[in-house]
Order: C-alpha cells, then structure tokens, then sequence
C-alpha cells in the first residue's frame, strides 16, 4: 500500500491560503441535538432519474469542465454507514479490514509544525475503524458516528454483505446535487443564507483551530443536520466518501466525494457536490467513510 502519496495527496490537494499557529487546537463545544434515531439506520431514499451539469461551478481544475449527464433513477442510503452498521457486517462475516491487517490507517492530528502540511497526517498502526483515534480508543459512544479508516475494498466487501454497492461518482454527485438546498448555491448544502450550519466542517482557521461553531469538533453522529431536499442526511461534510469512478486515467485512485469534517472557509472549501478528490483503494484514513445504492426496483425495507 502506499500510504506516503495517500497522505501527501490529503497534505497538499486541498488549495487556499494556511493560518499557522504553534499547535493544533482542538474545542468540544456542545454538540447539536442529533435527529437520527437508531431505528431509522439504514433506510434508503429514492432518487430519481434526470439530467443534471456535472462539475458545475467549479473551483479547481480537476471538477471541470461542465458537461450535462443524464442518471437512470437509483436508491442511495440516507446517510453514512456507521460503526454499528459495520459492526453487524463484521460480527456476521469475521471480515478484517486492510487497516486491521496491514500498517494501519492515516490520522490527522496535532502537530508542533503546523506550516508543513505532511506533518498534519501519521500513519498510525493502531488506528482501525474499531479504534479510530489510534491504540487505546473504542467505539463506546461512538455507534452512531461514520465508520472511518475503511479502504475502498472494505467498503465494497460491506455493500456486497447489505445487498447493495457504492454509488459512481455522476451519482452521488447527482443525489447531492438534488439535495441542495438553493440550486444557484454550491454551498447551500453547508449553511443556510442566515450562516446556520448544515453540515460539519471546520470553523476557523485551519489547522490551526476548529471552534465547532457547528456544534462538533472532529467528526459528528450520522443525521445531526438538516437533511437535504432528498431526505438524505451529510452528504456535505462529515467524512468524505468513497465513488466506484476513477480519479484519473493515468493514476490509479478513485474518486471520493463530499468534503469533510477538515474543509473549511481558509482552507479547501471542497464541501459542494462537485468537489472532488482521488484516493488508492486500498487507502484509508481518519475522515473518509461511504454509502451504499441499490437499483431503483430494490424493494424498501
């Protein structure tokens, strides 16, 4: 695996300007009243088919140029899978993921050099989706919070497991898209025009300090913010997630979509529908979890 360029690609991607400071800082505000119950864990929405301008307003060169697509009609889970979902499928299958078997998993984490952007990530042996803040941490109070460190394959192994498969890049970027909120907006699926969050991303300035303003520091339970006008819940924010479609012909990395917990107004910005980031399959890390689709005939639960 090679985890040096995956962590060099989350290091130096994300383009805009860098407030350093003499370490990270991290806050726990009180976190906003979370809407999902566990009885709602799994459901799906129905997104229907159409047409939509793929890599519309786009602000990097890899999410243009516009070009209109057409998406046959589909199913996609109203949010990220979470540790208990995962859990199920591990308890089930005895399935161990690349983290549990190979190096480990990337972290981000505090750092005395906060102006070199690979200091920002470790490789860290003992962060697994079971221990996702490294060795000695667990998944109590946790259950409802997007499994993370997970590689494509692991993911794709889980999505066989549930009868399902993760979605392309045209469409989760289509569902999204469809969630937004003001179609003229590209972050209209972040904050509303009075500035209230709808997603979980970094407020403040990055690396240096993440005041939670959205009420979490760090990552968020699934379904803590206003759905989108899919009904389904994060797909801005949080953790970015894991598309079937390469990055790129000649490298070879897939696309993952949807920012993250880390994109803020300082730096990245990639929490819009066409933001888009290329990541090797067998690569995981601390803020990249995934969904699954099923076909649009799969009966509802």
């Amino acid at each position: 695996m090679n985890y040096p360029l995956g962590i060099a690609v989350f290091a130096v991607a994300c383009g805009g300007a860098i407030i350093l400071a003499d370490s990270f800082v991290k806050t726990q505000p009180e976190s906003v009243s979370c809407a999902l119950e566990k009885d709602d864990l799994g459901a799906f929405v129905d997104i229907p088919g159409g047409g939509f301008v793929q890599g519309d307003s786009a602000r990097y060169p890899e999410e243009g140029p516009a070009r209109k697509v057409f998406v046959s009609p589909f199913r996609i889970v109203a949010h990220e899978i979470t540790n208990s979902q995962f859990a199920a499928f591990v308890a089930e299958t005895g399935y161990v993921t690349d983290a549990e078997r190979g190096e480990g998993s990337a972290r981000f984490e505090a750092s005395d050099t906060p102006e070199v952007p690979m200091s920002w990530w470790s490789l860290d042996p003992g962060s697994t989706w079971r221990t996702p803040n490294g060795k000695g941490s667990d998944l109590i109070g946790r259950e409802l919070h997007p499994v993370i460190h997970v590689t494509l394959n692991d993911a794709r192994a889980y999505a066989r497991w549930a009868g399902g498969r993760i979605p392309t890049e045209v469409e989760w970027e289509y569902a999204a898209s469809l969630g937004l909120f003001d179609s003229n907006n590209p972050e209209s699926g972040m904050r509303s025009p009075d500035g209230e969050a709808r997603a979980n991303v970094w407020n403040g300035p990055f690396p240096a300090l993440d005041l939670g303003k959205d009420g979490f520091s760090g990552l968020a339970p699934v379904g803590c913010y206003e759905p989108g006008l899919t009904g389904a819940y994060d797909m801005i924010g949080n953790v970015w997630e894991w598309t079937e479609s390469p990055f790129g012909s000649s490298e070879p990395r897939f696309t993952i979509k949807g920012g993250s917990f880390l994109c803020s107004d300082s730096y990245c910005r990639r929490y819009r529908a066409a933001a888009r980031q290329g990541m090797e399959g067998d690569f995981s890390s601390s803020h990249v979890g995934f969904r699954i689709v099923k076909s649009a005939d799969t009966p509802a639960e």
